[in-house]
């Protein structure tokens, strides 16, 4: 192969691996998404079905494990809060590794505007 071809080569390796971390980094806060769903549904269901007497049996793992309502709601709030802050991080990452992604392919838009969201995710969600 000629210098020409290499750095063709060299190029296009490196923004497909640029693509593949924003794939990644995507394919982590839908994960991450959707167990925020569902402790969402989780929280929900105790709120609206269970007495406040009732024991809840939790999975860890292979095996359950029986909780007060209140005591199962407080885990459940604080993986929430663990949950929001890996997913805003993540969002943050990936606004990088886009316009890394942008740089890459173009070149000339190098000097692109850096915008960020003036308002936090949870200003907009209800309070449970």
């Amino acid at each position: 192969m000629d210098d020409a071809s290499l750095r063709v080569l060299e190029r296009l390796t490196e923004v497909e691996e640029a693509a593949e971390d924003v794939l990644t980094a995507k394919q982590q806060i839908v994960d991450l998404d959707m167990k925020r769903n569902f402790n969402r549904e989780a929280l929900n269901a105790l709120k609206h079905e269970m007495s406040d007497k009732e024991k809840v049996k939790v999975c860890f793992g292979n095996m359950f494990i029986k909780f007060s309502k209140s005591k199962t709601t407080q885990m459940i709030r604080k993986d929430q809060e663990q949950l929001d802050k890996e997913i805003n991080h993540l969002r943050k990452e990936l606004r990088t590794k886009v316009g890394r992604l942008n740089e890459i392919e173009v070149p000339a838009r190098s000097g692109r505007l850096s915008l960020s969201v003036s308002h936090s995710d949870n200003d907009r969600r209800p309070q449970l």
